[in-house]
């Protein structure tokens, strides 16, 4: 401040009140006072603290007591006055064209190429629970369900919204809103949500895309949200058509609440908008610590336009099916900071009888200010965004379509040939939310499973994600069991299977690829205070070392880490295993995994052959032999009798033993044997039949984790106990295992079984019929993540689009039973279906060539190949050369009894 401030006066009285409070210096400390001058400071900072400020006092304004009185209600426009009497609106009525659909089940149905999952909605109907789409590329995605818009994020689906998520499966409130409005102030919806009308609503989730399609007011009302390819948009192209012979004015409104955070009840008080001299509306966050800088936008194509940054004028005393603005002309274009925020843009069209109109409303977000004109300029033109959209269906095609399969079960067909690779890529890869969960997060175990379905189709992207997960490891060798971008913020545990993923999957990539020069790619660490003998996890942000080192000897850190054995020589679970819900288990640092064992088997022995390529001769056999002293010492003190026991407590006493009253018997232990090849061939037969008699419910359509579930026992598991009985991992169908038993049944060669139970619980066959939809409640063409095995929510669906059920499904399907393995630049042909199957056919791209399989049958076999011809010539065994020359390859494969 000068000397000759007219603020000094000001200034000395508050400096002289706070130290007369005070017995030390206590200005500008954080945690203290600060004292700044406005008329200094930059205007981003000003915003700051008007947006943070709980009260605010100008000196201009009067005594405090005036000031705490509400601020006047700015000037709004007139009220809208009817126009048009349209009740006898001469609308040309067009019959319904009904669509054939695929498993359609009162609801629903897939089209006849099984690339679009359509719902239908008439008057009084609607799905039991929300059937969404995820929609992302890596950057950006969000949320569609049949009601209508769900949320937007941008980079980090937890951390970044954009709008709300609401995992609300009664009301499903919409975050972002279309309205319409005609010349007789009638208000509606162009989907079904906030304001169901009674004629039809048809929503048509594909990949990359959701449409919905509405007729009422004399109008054909369309709406297509994608995310293109590439960039921090989503994009929102509204088709209307006037199906009268009058000339209709109308006007649409595109409403979002923005949250530019976690949730808005942290972030409401801090968002700015402002708009830009193109029109664009802008909204910012500047208290948001780690995308402070990035900047939301709203556009349209079209160029007048209307805003407002103030959800208070937007609703008035109205709500989301009633908002008082839409009974005024127009919006009043209130921006600023100190609103209750809202984003919302209205345009005014002129559409002519029987005229089409189309134009693009644009969602964004961008990293800097000045680029905001640059994406949002191109895509507010309606070609470009149109050509965006034509790019996502070509995008998607291509990589769905590298191995598309026909077989007997079209139920199959659809699942292999689209949608679990499209919910592993688009959902569980990139977006990492969906209704049920919206968790941003990469799970170490989480993300490095769900990519082992793609090294096939798409290995750039498993390369990718195993290159992330080994930046997560520490010098120690072991990781965040999870972490959020772009903070590197996450949790260090003590769970006992994470770190063994990198290794595994690592070892899955080089023998799939061939690309052996990977293992040298050196690869940082990080670097964290190791866990204290009293913590069992820790939530920190790690620092990045300055050591790299190959991702061969990141995997060899992982594998050594895990070593770690009781007094039965199996490894210590920690505080969790494959199920993190048995936290308590092992968690004082003697509880013992047998599944652990089973799994570090397997992973060892995928590795040896690593190590040899490597010239590491010590560890291969060094892991030669521990893998063979490890399945030794399961056999000696896992196996209970009819089936092998899942882990040992602290106190040494068994769980997954016929001597339990809960949990007598778990699936992973069982099917792991047989997974790992590792276990005793005549004692996996009888662990596997056990199974199928214990878990597998074939009337209820599920196969459960374990059984009985943890209710009111002795044994203390850890959280797992605070799920209730049949729900989740306690006792529920975990989809994710249930997946491992398929694997495990085609494995021993009972092809019949391990269709039967792939087919037992493909979604598809849940809702077949309105009573199964009832009963089943989700989505019928995505995994969930848990099925309910107990009353009264028996056979009822659980979260949708989660991780690992869609990807183990793929691997079982498309590996164990159909029999495709790629090994460098081999396909190994090795199928187990089930008898009455009298053929099937692949077609695989392979680059730019093309293998078309076919496999007959003729003699009811479920495993064995008698003959296979490569474009007319025999070739023997059942491997097949792969070659790139642009040229369509003739694969014909006969089943039959193979002799020696």
């Amino acid at each position: 401040h000068g000397e000759n401030s007219y603020t000094n006066p000001l200034y000395s009285l508050i400096t002289d009140i706070i130290y007369s409070r005070q017995t030390h210096d206590v200005l500008n400390r954080r945690g203290d006072v600060f004292i700044l001058n406005a008329n200094t400071m930059m205007s981003e900072d000003t915003d700051l603290f008007y947006s943070s400020a709980r009260m605010i006092f100008k000196g201009s304004g009067g005594s405090m007591e005036e000031q705490f009185k509400p601020l006047p209600v700015p000037a709004l426009p007139a009220l809208l006055e009817p126009l048009k009497d349209l009740s006898a609106l001469d609308i040309e009525h067009k019959a319904k064209e009904e669509e054939k659909l695929l498993y359609f089940n009162g609801l629903g149905g897939f089209t006849q190429d099984g690339r679009e999952y359509v719902v239908t909605l008439e008057k009084g109907k609607m799905t039991p629970a929300p059937w969404v789409n995820v929609i992302a590329n890596p950057e950006f995605g969000f949320v569609a369900s049949e009601s209508g818009g769900g949320f937007t994020w941008s980079e980090n689906s937890r951390e970044n919204k954009l709008t709300p998520w609401s995992n609300d499966p009664v009301s499903d409130p919409p975050g972002e809103i279309f309205y319409l409005r005609d010349e007789s102030a009638q208000i509606w919806s162009i989907t079904p949500l906030p304001i169901r009308e009674e004629e039809d609503y048809t929503i048509r989730h594909g990949f990359g895309y959701s449409e919905f399609k509405h007729t009422s007011h004399g109008l054909s009302q369309g709406l297509v949200q994608f995310v293109p390819v590439e960039g921090t948009v989503k994009l929102n192209i509204i088709t209307l058509r006037n199906e009268s012979s009058q000339d209709r004015n109308i006007s649409i409104i595109y409403y979002m609440r923005p949250v530019l955070g976690v949730n808005t009840k942290e972030t409401g008080m801090h968002l700015v908008s402002s708009q830009s001299e193109k029109g664009k509306l802008i909204i910012q966050n500047p208290y948001n610590r780690e995308f402070a800088d990035r900047v939301c936008f709203m556009d349209t194509s079209a160029e007048d336009r209307w805003v407002t940054g103030d959800r208070r004028e937007f609703f008035g005393i109205g709500n989301t099916g009633a908002p008082d603005s839409l009974k005024r002309e127009h919006l009043s274009g209130s921006v600023g900071a100190g609103y209750d925020p809202c984003c919302a843009m209205q345009v005014n069209l002129c559409i002519k009888a029987n005229e089409n109109k189309e134009l693009v409303f644009v969602l964004g977000m961008t990293k800097d200010l000045k680029i905001v004109d640059e994406i949002g300029d191109k895509y507010r033109h309606l070609e470009n965004a149109k050509a965006a959209l034509e790019e996502v269906k070509e995008f998607w095609q291509e990589k769905l379509q590298v191995i598309q399969v026909s077989t007997p079960d079209p139920a199959m067909d659809i699942m292999l040939n689209g949608w679990l690779l499209y919910q592993v890529i688009s959902c569980r890869m990139w977006a990492r939310s969906a209704f049920y969960q919206s968790g941003g997060a990469f799970g170490f175990r989480d993300q490095l499973q769900d990519c082992l379905s793609l090294i096939s189709v798409w290995p750039e992207i498993a390369k990718n994600q195993i290159q992330k997960h080994a930046q997560h490891q520490f010098i120690e060798g072991d990781v965040l069991h999870w972490w959020h971008e772009p903070s590197c913020k996450g949790t260090r545990t003590r769970i006992s299977d994470d770190f063994l993923w990198l290794p595994y999957v690592t070892a899955e990539y080089v023998n799939i690829t061939g690309d052996n020069e990977f293992l040298l790619e050196e690869i940082s660490f990080l670097e964290a205070d190791v866990l204290k003998d009293s913590e069992e996890e820790r939530y920190c942000a790690p620092g990045i070392t300055g050591e790299v080192s190959s991702l061969y000897d990141h995997c060899i850190r992982s594998l050594e880490y895990a070593l770690k054995f009781g007094e039965r020589g199996l490894p210590l679970i920690g505080t969790g295993d494959w199920n993190d819900g048995m936290n308590t288990i092992g968690n004082c640092g003697m509880g013992e995994s047998v599944w652990l064992g089973w799994f570090l088997t397997a992973t060892l022995k995928k590795f040896i052959p690593i190590c040899r390529g490597m010239k590491d001769e010590e560890k291969a056999e060094k892991y030669s032999v521990l893998s063979e002293r490890i399945a030794a010492a399961i056999e000696e003190n896992g196996w209970d009798g009819n089936w092998y026991k899942r882990a040992f407590c602290d106190t040494g006493e068994p769980i997954g033993s016929a001597i339990n009253s809960e949990c007598k018997i778990d699936s992973l232990s069982q099917t792991w044997a047989v997974i790992s090849g590792a276990g005793d061939k005549t004692r996996a037969l009888k662990a596997m039949a056990s199974l199928e008699d214990y878990l597998v419910m074939r009337d209820e359509g599920l196969i459960k984790l374990l059984t009985p579930p943890f209710n009111t026992g002795n044994i203390e598991p850890g959280y797992i106990k605070g799920y209730l009985p049949g729900v989740r991992e306690n006792g529920g169908q975990y989809t994710h295992a249930a997946a491992w038993v398929i694997a495990a049944f085609a494995m021993l060669g009972e092809g019949d079984k391990a269709s039967e139970l792939f087919g037992l619980i493909n979604p598809i066959n849940h809702s077949r019929t309105d009573k199964e939809v009832s009963k089943y409640k989700v989505e019928p063409y995505v995994m969930a993540a848990d099925v309910y095995s107990v009353q009264p929510h028996l056979g009822r669906g659980g979260w949708t689009w989660y991780t690992g059920s869609a990807g183990w499904m793929m691997k079982a399907g498309l590996e164990n039973l159909l029999g495709f393995n790629k090994i460098g630049d081999k396909l190994i042909m090795d199928p187990c279906i089930p008898g009455k199957w009298t053929e099937f056919s692949l077609k695989y791209k392979y680059f730019e060539t093309t293998y078309e399989i076919s496999v007959k049958n003729p003699d009811s076999l479920n495993k064995g190949i008698s003959s296979l011809t490569v474009d007319g010539k025999a070739v023997s065994g059942n491997r097949i050369d792969l070659t790139n020359d642009k040229l369509i390859h003739v694969i014909q494969i006969q089943m039959g009894v193979v002799t020696q």
